[in-house]
């Protein structure tokens, strides 16, 4: 084997022991969110991707997923890292796909998943109706967002969403609803993910992270693991809110 495919063989396994990465709010979303997930051979979308993890994790509960994000580069990164190891492509793939542009897809689904990616579209309400469009009767929508209410969610948007940045502080409960309820979902559960402690430890963590790289960083973070597993669920203040929403017909 020749030395620079041994250093990228094992640069994926160092992905894959601490997968989904060390930014703590992508850990904490796989390890609390996906407990929601559907069970069984059903059709999910993950519109907003990312690195894959929760597309991974619907697809560890029997789902045929396919994974959607705007970036080419990051289609081509989680469909060789999954491919590494030893997903079915047939039941796990990526594809380059702007959620404006998701009609295009032609293709009906159980479930769809979207996490952290609201918050950074003009035309939520666009993108929402899309959602009840290609959802089957009886299908769940699994939407996470930043609550807008929490201290470091505020301030931080951009007007131009081409920048990639938030466009919205996010959402609350309320807000949700009016975003929601008018295209036809229903939310039947909601969840806070994101306590104080996981606050506290991201800020100690991500500085080193953003200005050191991931290979000065892992030492920090395994130290602060056993800590990272007291995180809980539904804190007074989350640092982002899931809701369930259930489609229902319109009348």
């Amino acid at each position: 084997m020749s030395l620079p495919l041994m250093r990228d063989r094992i640069r994926l396994w160092g992905k894959e022991i601490l997968f989904p990465g060390l930014d703590l709010h992508t850990r904490c979303r796989y390890r609390f969110l996906s407990r929601y997930f559907r069970e069984g051979p059903i059709d999910t979308l993950d519109a907003g991707c990312g690195n894959g993890a929760l597309s991974y994790a619907a697809y560890r509960r029997g789902n045929r997923v396919l994974g959607v994000t705007m970036e080419p580069e990051q289609v081509k990164k989680d469909n060789e890292y999954f491919s590494f190891l030893g997903t079915d492509p047939g039941r796990l793939k990526f594809e380059v796909c702007n959620l404006y542009d998701l009609p295009s897809i032609k293709q009906m689904f159980d479930q769809i998943i979207c996490s952290e990616t609201l918050e950074h579209i003009t035309r939520d309400k666009l993108v929402v109706q899309h959602f009840y469009d290609m959802l089957r009767e009886g299908g769940v929508l699994h939407l996470c967002c930043p609550y807008s209410e929490h201290p470091n969610n505020k301030g931080r948007i951009c007007d131009d969403e081409t920048l990639g940045w938030h466009v919205r502080d996010g959402y609350t409960l309320e807000s949700y609803r009016a975003l929601l309820e008018p295209v036809g979902f229903q939310i039947v559960k909601s969840a806070g993910f994101g306590s104080p402690l996981l606050v506290k430890l991201t800020n100690v963590i991500q500085p080193v992270l953003s200005g050191k790289g991931a290979t000065f960083t892992l030492p920090l973070f395994l130290l602060t693991w056993p800590l990272q597993l007291l995180d809980y669920q539904d804190p007074a203040v989350p640092i982002s809110l899931y809701v369930q929403c259930a489609k229902t017909p319109r009348r």
